[in-house]
């Protein structure tokens, strides 16, 4: 197990009745708020009534940043700090998923810095402070409201980068799964595919000794199977939205990878797909995992795959660890489909002319090989890709 510092400083107000807390959180680091949501789907629920009568009932100034898209753009970041600049805003409230949740960590960081935010994303501005946030989570999926990491696209460059700075980890995160009730079947199943991607990027690692995080991991990797199908199914479901909304916070948070070295495969090479044509991200994840999984099967894997196999799939103890991991493969695939999501990338619009470009683009972005379950570079993502296709 290697050398590790855990820390999450991020206050949780989980359940049905947290949002009454929500003018005295704020108040504690600002008065004078930018207000960050995307399509409108808060407005639909009533979310974004009761918000704007908290704020206005507390004397709590507000602008607002509304349009965020699902792989948000660094423009809307952009626009959001000219905003907070022009009315003197000291606090980023973000109301949604993932997506407005990693636009509201650029914004918080790129009110300091006089260049386009995109520099931030790709490293050229290093901040070393930013605004506080806070969150009202609407979507289980990123685990975004307890973590430092964001991602953002270019359209113009076809990039889709993350990034992450220690100050824009959110002071506090309102999670009442009664807000997930409305999502849509393809999101909840995109957000379930996208839970247990954080889980497995973290998860399949080589002999790091960390016991522990892998039986937490698989724990979340059940979870996510038993209610993921449920809320796909009841979407009123309290007890599914609650364990899957609790699931995706603890996915991504820092617990299961403390002490191992993780280098995220399938994230870097779904970001080239989603940044290309806009692809539901858990839809990418779900697609390319199970061929990834497929390629890093050898003698130096096969222990680990045919590990979670049993433990996360209920795949029977064979003598065969090869027949296991297969198996389990295939379990893991059938589950996504058994969700509605494609099993192909040709099915979400890719053609075989597509995706060399992208195999190359994924090591550039990534700035060479990917270092993770096994080391990948430019021909292994094509394969990857080709197998997926």
């Amino acid at each position: 197990m290697e050398d590790f510092i855990f820390e999450v400083g991020t206050k949780i107000l989980f359940g049905k009745d947290q949002l009454k807390n929500l003018a005295k959180e704020i108040l504690k680091y600002g008065d004078r708020v930018l207000l960050c949501y995307g399509g409108g789907s808060i407005k639909r629920i009533g979310l974004y009534d009761q918000v704007v009568k908290i704020l206005e009932d507390n004397n709590i100034f507000f602008k607002e940043l509304s349009g965020i898209d699902p792989n948000p753009r660094y423009e809307s970041a952009d626009e959001g700090i000219k905003i907070a600049r022009e009315n003197d805003l000291n606090f980023v409230l973000a109301v949604g998923g993932g997506s407005t949740i990693d636009c509201s960590k650029l914004i918080c960081a790129g009110i300091y810095e006089d260049s386009s935010s995109w520099d931030i994303v790709t490293g050229k501005v290093k901040p070393k402070k930013g605004l506080p946030l806070g969150t009202i989570l609407t979507l289980s999926a990123t685990g975004s409201e307890m973590d430092r990491g964001s991602v953002i696209t270019n359209q113009a460059t076809k990039q889709k980068l993350g990034w992450a700075a220690h100050f824009t980890l959110p002071k506090f995160s309102i999670l009442n799964p009664e807000y997930t009730y409305s999502v849509p079947k393809k999101h909840t199943a995109a957000g379930t595919a996208d839970i247990m991607s954080h889980t497995m990027e973290n998860y399949f690692s080589l002999n790091d000794g960390v016991y522990l995080g892998d039986r937490m991991a698989e724990g979340l990797l059940k979870t996510c199977m038993k209610y993921g199908k449920i809320a796909y199914e009841d979407p009123e479901n309290y007890e599914a939205r609650a364990n899957l909304m609790w699931s995706g916070t603890w996915a991504i948070n820092g617990l299961i990878d403390a002490g191992k070295k993780t280098e995220w495969s399938v994230h870097a090479m779904e970001h080239e797909l989603s940044a290309f044509n806009d692809l539901t991200h858990g839809y990418g994840l779900a697609i390319l995992t199970p061929n990834w999984l497929k390629y890093c099967l050898s003698e130096k894997t096969v222990d680990k795959i045919s590990e979670f196999a049993k433990n996360v799939l209920g795949v029977e103890e064979k003598e065969d660890k090869f027949e296991m991991a297969k198996e389990g493969i295939d379990k893991l695939s059938e589950f996504f489909a058994s969700l509605g999501i494609p099993k192909t990338l040709s099915e979400v619009g890719f053609k075989e002319e597509d995706i060399a470009g992208l195999a190359k683009a994924c090591i550039e972005n990534h700035g060479g090989p990917i270092k993770g379950f096994i080391e990948l570079d430019e021909k292994d993502v094509l394969e990857i890709y080709k197998l997926s296709l």
